[in-house]
């Protein structure tokens, strides 16, 4: 059965430049890049001065994916009525808010408290990624939609990696391979985070910022037959379960890296670690800078295939094989993972007409995956390894790579 033929998104670049645009929407990969690339580092962090095991610290990845999952679907209506701009200032205030949560969380050392701030502040960041995301794509020429979507997610490499170097420093710093039960290093860090993020509002606020609009539906019946078709788009289905066990992937790999280096008996601490996820997160930003100048070169889908099998047999060593060669395949399944979100969603929004918000808000609405499956991970670390937690993401990039093969295949509306 054939869905209803949607309608083009529609924007004219003729009368307004869309590079302070795309300067500016750029900028919010790198925020959200830094809150990400902190979130790994705290899992740690408190699992020795709060006192709480890993599967118990996984629940810091649960509430700040599990806000992806709630909020995406309302993100994505809101920005139907006000628009991209609006919805990316409401982020940007979310994202302060939570960020100053962090301070009462701290004076209390309360690890509840921590997972409010942090589902808080990813409620802000979901507004951000759902406005982001396919903002960057509808903006210039459909056919290099992946190029622009992974050249904006490289910056958010670069504030992925800068995030564990400065929680290596400041959370890790101090103790000299001892622990510490002081949470001031916290409360500095996203105090600073809430001030520049107010800061990047306001020039969201005061910026002249082009809306591209989708057309208006003529009934109430084609807005829902609009909703509807989205399941008839079959590489959309394939893209929101490719992008829920990618990110399950992503997030369960990050979550554990300071366990799986500290636990492999090659005298790396929690420091190094941090250092070393920082390094791996540098291989994923130089991924996504070579992945974007693949894709020049190579069909989106192929070079999402080529490093999903990569990344697949990769993890195979993290698993089965002991010593530091594990540590050093660990590192390099960031480089491999480093295509696949952005590739992955404009792969799955490819053609979908006036449901591309919708389809987005879904999409994003997938990264649910790093919410639950850490938690799995966490709990395979406590009663088998730490090393066997890995064979998680392991089985999740089978299903990416399927993606990459078949899944993304279009068929005609």
């Amino acid at each position: 059965m054939l869905a209803p033929t949607s309608k083009p998104l529609t924007y004219s670049p003729t009368k307004q430049s869309y590079l302070l645009p795309l300067i500016l929407v750029t900028s919010l990969f790198f925020l959200w890049g830094i809150a990400y690339g902190l979130l790994d580092v705290l899992n740690k962090h408190f699992q020795e001065t709060l006192n709480i095991n890993k599967q118990r610290s996984t629940l810091l990845q649960a509430a700040y994916f599990g806000a992806y999952f709630l909020v995406a679907v309302p993100a994505g209506m809101l920005m139907t009525k006000v628009g991209y701009r609006n919805g990316i200032i409401a982020g940007l205030l979310l994202y302060a808010v939570g960020a100053l949560l962090f301070y009462p969380a701290a004076e209390n050392a309360s690890f509840n408290l921590f997972l409010l701030a942090l589902f808080v502040l990813a409620s802000g960041l979901t507004f951000l990624e759902t406005a982001a995301n396919p903002y960057i794509t509808v903006l210039g020429d459909p056919a290099t939609s992946a190029f622009r979507l992974n050249l904006a997610q490289s910056f958010n490499g670069v504030g992925s990696f800068l995030g564990p170097l400065l929680g290596g420093a400041l959370f890790f710093g101090e103790q000299a391979g001892a622990i510490t039960n002081n949470l001031e290093s916290v409360k500095m860090v996203y105090i600073i985070i809430a001030a520049i993020v107010l800061l990047v509002a306001v020039f969201f606020f005061r910026t002249p910022m082009p809306e591209v609009k989708e057309e208006e539906q003529t009934s109430a019946e084609n807005v829902r037959a609009a909703t509807t078709s989205l399941l008839h788009h079959r590489h959309f289905v394939w893209a929101v379960v490719a992008q829920f066990f990618y990110v399950a992937a992503q997030v369960g790999i990050a979550a554990l890296f300071i366990n799986y280096c500290t636990e492999k008996n090659v005298g790396i601490n929690s420091e190094r670690a941090a250092y070393l996820l920082s390094g791996s997160l540098v291989l994923f930003t130089i991924g996504r800078f070579a992945g974007t100048a693949l894709l020049k070169v190579i069909a989106a889908p192929r070079l999402l295939a080529l490093f999903a099998f990569a990344a697949l047999v990769l993890s195979v060593v993290v698993v089965f094989v002991p010593g530091i060669i594990g540590v050093y395949a660990l590192m390099a399944v960031f480089f491999f993972m480093s295509i696949m979100f952005p590739t992955i969603f404009a792969l799955g929004v490819k053609n979908l007409g006036s449901a591309t918000k919708k389809g987005a808000s879904f999409i994003i609405m997938a990264i649910v995956g790093g919410a639950l499956m850490p938690y799995i991970m966490g709990y395979l670390a406590e009663a088998y390894s730490t090393p066997f937690s890995y064979i998680v993401p392991l089985l999740c990039f089978v299903v990416v790579l399927v993606f990459g093969l078949t899944g993304y295949k279009t068929k005609a509306q």
